[in-house]
């Protein structure tokens, strides 16, 4: 749902003319010292892009998803991480409140994740639990008005530069599944919070996760989002489907990206006396590259317009998450394939894309977990 198509068209430019112009040449120094310049965060807050699906009640744009589609379609044409120091702010780290938190919440957090003053986290997965909601063990018992709050996250997003963290864990202690899982908004400087070091990772080097810690760290009970113990599984299935369309767009446009070099660089490389894009086998993997980019992009911006329409989509939010992911990795191999030798050299920066873009196949939900959603979806639609 388009609301003023001007105005976004606007937006839309601005940000296409950002990336370009600060994101792009910062790609490089952004790798080489895993950290983002923060003129361009800084950039990036006085634009509002730390709070463009925050309702415009709350300092945010309040885009629609099919708005926020786009916009991610043009924020992630450059190296992934520049997308994803504001990523939380606009996913799970703030949508939780956004859906399911009290007025004293959303009066409390979400002004400030809005306008980037603060950058929210969210703290789901532990050593031994990730896809497993019930291997869960991070506690949360209740003494009196509070909470004493003990366990460790492990691969937090955005951990080292956040000041809030969407946190989930066990109020039952006797249950065994997702049912007994508690969110809780525990603040950076809560005493017992620590964090551990900054994770050297295979790629997106300048987008930082750490483990957080939790050792006796006691939060109010008006810290659960809604107030209301066990729902915390609940409340994070509800942000889950715009959480995974969004990640689809990101893979469309950083899959759109790496065809942009790998076309360019296809049409100067000169071999046996004309450029490579002549030969057919290398058209071949272009028009791949092109038609699966488009195929990501269409069932991701038909599945955004449904949402908005007030449709339930968990299983094409699922569709598009694995096969744009699955497509991003399939675009990437063959943009250092054009390449050739060029592009396992860093000097060309496509074997940097090719590192980073394989974590979106396990993020948000890997593509095996993906695969179960949409069969189980399509079981208990057929009535098994």
């Amino acid at each position: 749902m388009i609301r003023d198509q001007e105005t976004l068209n606007i937006l839309l430019d601005t940000v296409r003319r950002f990336v370009r112009e600060r994101c792009v040449p910062a790609e490089a120094v952004t790798a080489e010292t895993d950290r983002i310049p923060e003129d361009i965060v800084a950039d990036m807050r006085r634009m509002g892009l730390f709070g463009f699906a925050i309702p415009q009640a709350y300092g945010g744009m309040g885009l629609t998803l099919e708005e926020e589609v786009l916009v991610n379609f043009e924020m992630s044409q450059c190296s992934p991480v520049f997308r994803s120091i504001a990523g939380t702010n606009n996913g799970i780290g703030s949508m939780g409140i956004v859906i399911d938190g009290s007025d004293e919440q959303k009066l409390k957090y979400l002004p400030r994740l809005a306008s980037g003053e603060i950058i929210g986290s969210f703290a789901l997965t532990e050593p031994g639990s990730g896809s497993d909601a019930g291997a869960l063990r991070t506690s949360a018992r209740r003494e009196g008005d509070h909470y004493i709050l003990n366990g460790t996250k492990r691969y937090i997003t955005n951990a080292p530069e956040a000041d809030i963290f969407t946190v989930m864990a066990r109020t039952d202690p006797n249950t065994k599944d997702a049912s007994g899982v508690t969110a809780f908004i525990v603040e950076r400087d809560t005493p017992g919070l620590s964090l551990g070091p900054i994770d050297k990772k295979m790629g997106q080097r300048g987008g930082h996760t750490s483990d957080v810690i939790f050792e006796n760290v006691k939060v109010p009970a008006t810290s659960i989002i809604g107030g209301k113990e066990g729902m915390g599984f609940k409340t994070a299935m509800k942000v889950l489907d715009k959480a995974r369309l969004n990640i689809a767009a990101v893979c469309v446009g950083v899959a759109e990206r790496m065809l942009q070099d790998a076309l360019r660089y296809a049409m100067q490389r000169q071999q046996f006396g004309r450029p490579v894009a002549e030969f057919q086998l290398v058209q071949a993997m272009l028009a791949d590259c092109r038609t699966e980019i488009f195929a990501a992009r269409s069932m991701t911006l038909e599945a955004a317009r449904k949402h908005d329409a007030g449709e339930r989509i968990a299983t094409e939010a699922s569709c598009c998450k694995y096969f744009a992911s699955e497509m991003c990795g399939r675009v990437a191999d063959r943009a250092v394939q054009i390449h050739g030798g060029a592009g396992y050299m860093a000097e060309y920066g496509i074997e940097r894309f090719y590192r980073d873009v394989r974590l979106f196949r396990i993020y948000e939900g890997t593509s095996q977990i993906q695969q179960l959603v949409i069969a189980r979806n399509m079981i208990k639609a057929a009535g098994g």
